[in-house]
């Protein structure tokens, strides 16, 4: 059995809830990365807005349309995988909409599935964006850490993922 799964089996049976040393250590490490890794990537993002003029939230659904199969995706698609609620997918379509970035339209087989997809000048703009951020991460990581750590970086927390090579098409 795991340590954690018998730190867990311990405290069923009354064992003392205090955290060991070990515990709260590791405990810390995963708040280093994960609060970190938060604000490293609202830097990168407040990067691509200072360069492209274009939102966090906007970039995430140019990017994700820019990569995704004939540059278009159903709402509820995008709001799955960008993590937004319905209502706020909704706000930042509208957004970009207005902005001739993207595209609405319904299901021919299902009115209600909506469809987003990028415009000409959309492509235009989410490709100026992905270069911006591409540049920050070369300036702010490639070049203090060099390309080969970054690829291991990524291959490591790659293979934490249960859902890395899965894709939405």
């Amino acid at each position: 059995m795991e340590q954690g799964s018998t730190r867990a089996a311990t405290l069923r049976d009354g064992a003392d809830p205090c955290p060991t040393a070990e515990e709260i250590a590791l405990l810390k490490q995963w708040n280093i990365l994960q609060s970190g890794f938060r604000r490293f990537t609202d830097l990168l993002l407040a990067d691509v807005e200072a360069k492209a003029a274009v939102a966090p939230s906007s970039f995430q659904v140019l990017w994700f349309l820019l990569t995704a199969s004939g540059r278009t995706a159903q709402m509820h698609q995008l709001a799955r995988t960008l993590g937004f609620s319905t209502a706020g997918t909704t706000k930042v379509a509208d957004r970009l909409a207005e902005a001739g970035l993207i595209e609405r339209s319904t299901s021919p087989a299902d009115r209600r599935v909506i469809f987003a997809t990028l415009t000409e000048h959309g492509v235009q703009v989410a490709t100026t964006a992905a270069l911006a951020l591409a540049d920050a991460l070369r300036e702010r990581v490639v070049r203090p850490f060099g390309a080969d750590h970054l690829e291991f970086l990524s291959a490591a927390i790659a293979s934490l993922d249960p859902k890395t090579g899965q894709r939405c098409d």
